[in-house]
């Protein structure tokens, strides 16, 4: 079956955002745009009443803002507030901060956290 020469185009779906997508942004957000996500890890988590991912992602700060960002978001994330549509963020941990200073700062982040889903 041949297309219809005369036929409009369909336009491209939209990509659906995903609960990562949403988390990667809200860390994003918290690192105030001076972050660059190495690697991100996602597996299913359960309890006997909850259900729900964990996520661990590697993140660097570069350069002496990013630095600064970065210290800033280590201070922060064990009790930041986040808002991910269908989400409650259960727990979010610094797990291991490497600093360097040469040839240029760099501050290497992991972080853990646990979402459940909102019902």
């Amino acid at each position: 079956m041949q297309a219809d020469p005369h036929a409009l185009p369909q336009p491209p779906r939209a990509r659906r955002i995903s609960t990562s997508d949403r988390l990667r942004a809200a860390l994003q957000a918290l690192g105030g745009g001076q972050m660059r996500i190495a690697s991100h890890r996602e597996t299913a988590w359960a309890s006997i009443t909850f259900a729900g991912t964990r996520h661990r992602l590697d993140v660097l700060f570069e350069g002496v803002e990013g630095v600064a960002a970065g210290e800033t978001f280590i201070e922060a994330l064990p009790e930041h507030e986040f808002a991910i549509r269908g989400q409650l963020v259960a727990d979010a941990a610094v797990m291991e901060v490497d600093h360097c200073l040469t040839p240029e700062p760099r501050l290497a982040v992991a972080v853990e956290l646990l979402l459940l889903e909102d019902a």
